[in-house]
């Protein structure tokens, strides 16, 4: 209690090294048993009060929506878009280790008739 008073983010784990530290010989599941029993738990780190977020805000330029979608066109090569595909294959190598290696394939699509004019094939 008295390492509580002074620690209120203390957990069980950083409480019992504390405890460890000042010389006490004790076992994490009494603390945690314990903590429950004197309802000390925190509470500000578990990890439903921490959800996983991977946004990181808008990273480079944005290119401006020119086609603003209008996709059918009469005119051939006016409206040409692309995409990356990425995929994923096993190789062996020289000593007969699997390997995961990728594969990215850039389309270059006509909007005119949907036809795939060229594309890149990246290792």
């Amino acid at each position: 209690m008295e390492i509580h008073s002074i620690h209120k983010d203390f957990g069980y784990r950083r409480l019992l090294a504390e405890l460890r530290r000042q010389g006490y010989l004790v076992n994490k599941k009494r603390v945690q048993r314990i903590m429950q029993k004197l309802s000390i738990q925190v509470t500000s780190f578990t990890r439903k009060s921490r959800k996983y977020s991977s946004y990181k805000g808008t990273i480079g330029k944005v290119a401006p929506n020119r086609l603003r979608r209008r996709f059918d066109t009469k005119i051939p090569h006016q409206k040409i878009t692309t995409d990356t595909t990425e995929f994923k294959y096993y190789d062996v190598d020289s000593k007969s280790r699997m390997m995961i290696k990728k594969l990215c394939l850039d389309p270059f699509m006509d909007l005119c008739n949907r036809e795939i004019i060229s594309y890149g094939v990246q290792q």
